[in-house]
């Protein structure tokens, strides 16, 4: 099997592909939280944590956005799944924020271990609030 060397690009694709994946996978259940659950609390704690996540990747952000090559991106067109119902959404939109928050953190390392850890009590933030997000569902 051929390797290919890693550049300093690919690392910070990755981070900028998880980082977008997390906030966006974070606002859905945000919102979810504040227009259908109406759970203030719970809606606050992962806006929260979704600026926590921004902050964290804001000085690398022009590195990052330069690094981005979304057109040769090769699942650019893959279909995405349809969901069922609104706790399909809601499920499948916390673990991609968990998954890619984990992704973030073994990454991140690479250029900054305090960031990896960062994005690790992030995770362990959200796997809590999922755990009330699941009473709210059920």
């Amino acid at each position: 099997m051929v390797q290919k060397k890693t550049s300093n690009k690919n690392i910070l694709r990755i981070i900028d592909a998880n980082l977008n994946r997390t906030k966006e996978g974070l606002r859905v259940i945000e919102d979810f939280l504040r227009f259908v659950a109406e759970n203030e609390k719970l809606s606050s704690q992962i806006k929260i944590l979704r600026h926590e996540v921004d902050r964290i990747g804001r000085n690398i952000y022009p590195k990052l956005v330069l690094s981005r090559d979304s057109q040769s991106d090769i699942f650019r067109e893959k279909k995405e799944s349809s969901k069922e119902d609104i706790k399909s959404v809601v499920v499948s939109n916390i673990k991609r924020a968990e998954e890619s928050l984990r992704v973030l953190e073994e990454f991140s390392k690479i250029i900054s271990a305090n960031a990896g850890a960062k994005f690790k009590k992030i995770r362990f933030r959200v796997y809590d609030i999922e755990k009330e997000l699941i009473k709210t569902l059920c």
